[in-house]
């Protein structure tokens, strides 16, 4: 070995890290934010800073964030197009369950402000209440429509229809959005054991029922009057 090497003694690694039988280096850390915040944040530190080559990987919470982010995604979309197919087959209409279903944007918006005024974070149990939202808040459609179209199959045209459905469904509306809204009460509030995760639950959906409730009593007969109009019957004379 003489004859070809030397020897000199240097300071080295240890242990040389791999991943994915890539080297590597690992960074350990607990961030006081959201934990997507501080996943984006991580991300657009190392696009300015990494050099040509290198990549940055999450493990821990932050992967399993990420595989949450995809999950959520997918039990929302299957949600939507189940509730479409079961509205579809209801009504025996290819267009009237898009007017019911215009309550799940209206209540997804709500949800989100509800979440941002009151300090709650985008998270796995909020996202959980999102999805509640979809089954829960198409209920206040589903009466409404129903009986604006049972009132139609009487001879009444929709403007008539509608002005006898509205105000009948609206005690039935309210009644029942406000007795989900107060049993998440106390658990909005924070109150007993696990409220860490029961509170962005319960003020997602809180948030979600009061402004499709609010705003499903006015959009909903709005849309279903201009879609219906052109099936609507000339008056008898």
């Amino acid at each position: 070995m003489d004859s070809v090497a030397s020897f000199s003694e240097q300071l080295g690694p240890a242990v040389i890290g791999r991943f994915d039988l890539q080297y590597s280096a690992t960074f350990f850390a607990s961030p006081t934010i959201p934990l997507g915040d501080a996943v984006a944040k991580v991300r657009e530190i190392a696009a300015e800073i990494l050099p040509t080559g290198y990549q940055v990987k999450f493990i821990g919470q932050a992967e399993e964030f990420g595989k949450t982010m995809n999950y959520m995604a997918f039990a929302f979309t299957l949600a939507m197009i189940l509730l479409y197919m079961v509205l579809a087959s209801q009504f025996n209409s290819f267009l009237q369950p898009f007017i019911i279903m215009l309550a799940q944007p209206l209540a997804i918006i709500g949800g989100i402000a509800a979440l941002w005024l009151f300090g709650q974070s985008l998270n796995i149990y909020s996202m959980i209440g999102l999805v509640l939202l979809i089954g829960l808040v198409a209920k206040n459609s589903i009466l409404l429509v129903d009986l604006t179209n049972q009132r139609r199959t009487e001879g009444k045209r929709v403007g008539e229809a509608l002005r006898d459905a509205c105000p009948t469904r609206m005690r039935p509306v309210l009644m029942t959005s406000a007795t989900i809204i107060l049993a998440l009460f106390p658990a909005a509030l924070g109150l007993g054991a696990g409220s860490e995760t029961n509170q962005p639950l319960a003020i997602a959906v809180i948030g979600g029922m009061i402004s499709s409730t609010l705003l499903t009593l006015v959009v909903v007969p709005a849309v279903y009057s201009l879609v219906e109009a052109r099936h609507d019957k000339p008056a008898a004379p």
